[in-house]
């Protein structure tokens, strides 16, 4: 969890798929747990018709993008503590990103949540900032699975960072987005993703925004 300023928390998951009932019961509990304004998800599995199993008491204003062979998949859940109203939504139909612009407690904001594929996955996110660039201004909030360490200090191995990743910081740095956990902590090593077949550990899930989007809301 990340808390954005002194009235929004927003937690982030990948939840591996969300069919099977035993899981959804326990995603729902974790979400009434940590009792977040906004939470995102990501590799939901779920179809455009399945936005009933997403329901959590508490949170009924759910947005979704699906991919219709269950593949994917992206899911914002926010709180009914808040005044949010929605004004545009944009999303893909492969379900790899959703972004709403709306007010909550009357300021702007606008918030996108991205699970990036496993193969290519900078590139991706890179282009992805690219074509939703005019969207993106000091209200943004992005987060998500980027399958993506943007640092050294993101991974074990603590190996060089590729040309890819190199050039999506660089974007990252033109657009002004920083890296809203890397920022408040700048020497933890924090891990959410195991390769068993590397054998090490990785930081894939991120949050970003400027500094302005860390004390606004």
């Amino acid at each position: 969890m990340v808390v954005v300023g002194p009235h929004v928390s927003i937690i982030t998951l990948n939840v591996n798929g969300l069919n099977s009932p035993i899981k959804r019961h326990r995603v729902a509990g974790w979400i009434k747990e940590q009792d977040p304004t906004i939470c995102c998800l990501q590799e939901t599995h779920l179809s455009p018709k399945d936005k009933h199993r997403l329901r959590v008491k508490g949170w009924r204003t759910i947005l979704q993008a699906n991919n219709e062979q269950k593949k994917a998949g992206v899911a914002i859940l926010i709180s009914d503590k808040v005044d949010f109203k929605a004004k545009q939504i944009k999303k893909d139909k492969e379900g790899q990103y959703i972004m709403i612009k709306g007010t909550l407690h009357q300021e702007d904001i606008t918030l996108i949540n991205i699970y990036a594929p496993n193969t290519g996955a900078p590139k991706f996110v890179k282009q992805l900032l690219i074509e939703l660039k005019e969207d993106i201004n000091n209200n943004t909030i992005i987060v998500g699975d980027l399958n993506t360490p943007l640092t050294p200090m993101d991974r074990t191995s603590r190996q060089k960072i590729n040309k890819e990743i190199i050039e999506l910081n660089e974007k990252l740095d033109q657009m002004d987005l920083i890296d809203i956990y890397r920022t408040l902590h700048p020497k933890t090593a924090e891990y959410t993703f195991f390769s068993s077949a590397h054998g090490t550990f990785s930081r894939i899930d991120h949050m970003l925004g400027n500094k302005a989007s860390l004390y606004k809301f």
